[in-house]
């Protein structure tokens, strides 16, 4: 797969991911759940979105 393929489909990829979960993440803290109760799926959001970013770093941009 050509190095411009792989990072627009990268790119596109994690974008989406940590669009559904930071949406996903401000409806519960939003909703019922209140801040308190969602701050533990927030944060947990929030680490599982820099792995994806890391991980889109590390197999896209980064020479090996």
């Amino acid at each position: 797969m050509s190095y411009t393929v792989k990072l627009i489909v990268g790119l596109i990829g994690t974008a989406f991911l940590c669009i559904f979960v930071g949406g996903l993440s401000q409806s519960i803290s939003s909703g019922f759940a209140g801040f308190i109760g969602g701050a533990p799926f927030m944060i947990i959001a929030i680490i599982v979105c820099g792995m994806a970013v890391y991980d889109f770093y590390d197999e896209c941009i980064r020479k090996k």
